[in-house]
């Protein structure tokens, strides 16, 4: 499968058979999102692919997010985490959501300008919330960074922006 714009080269055999999850339903209003929108200027244009029951997410977060010496900010990995956790969400009901509550674990430091793997999955869908899993995890490795918990909201129905 052909990706545009393509995913970083690290990341090219995981994700080419995949399927990217997009959300067109309510027109370009993600576009401008600092989390997912790819014409955000300094936004972190975080991807989601559908893959067996979860979605996976190539990461590799730059330096100018930097926390603590050489790992990344905690509040951009929490930003990271979101974003990925809201894919699995999106996958697991064709809907996008938003997030009502976000618990996030820091495990180790988590590196910059190096390819990280985000992974999450829906665990439980009630009438009104999804609640979701999910880590960072080192792509090599497997090492996982952080690890958060979610409880996602749908969306209400709102015309496209302008």
């Amino acid at each position: 499968m052909v990706h545009e714009p393509a995913v970083p080269a690290p990341f090219q055999s995981l994700f080419a058979p995949l399927e990217e999850l997009r959300y067109t339903g309510i027109g370009a209003r993600f576009r401008g999102c600092f989390g997912c929108g790819p014409d955000h200027d300094i936004g972190l244009r975080v991807r989601n692919f559908r893959r067996d029951g979860e979605v996976l997410s190539p990461i590799v977060i730059p330096r100018r997010f930097e926390g603590p010496p050489a790992g990344a900010h905690g509040g951009i990995v929490a930003a990271y985490l979101d974003e990925v956790l809201a894919g699995a969400a999106l996958a697991h009901t064709g809907r996008p959501h938003v997030t009502g509550e976000l618990t996030v674990r820091y495990l180790k430091l988590t590196p910059l300008d190096r390819p990280i793997l985000g992974r999450s999955r829906a665990v439980k869908e009630a009438a009104k919330y999804v609640d979701v899993e999910g880590a960072l995890e080192d792509l090599e490795t497997g090492e996982i960074f952080a690890r958060a918990t979610a409880r996602f909201f749908p969306m209400q129905s709102a015309s496209p922006a302008p």
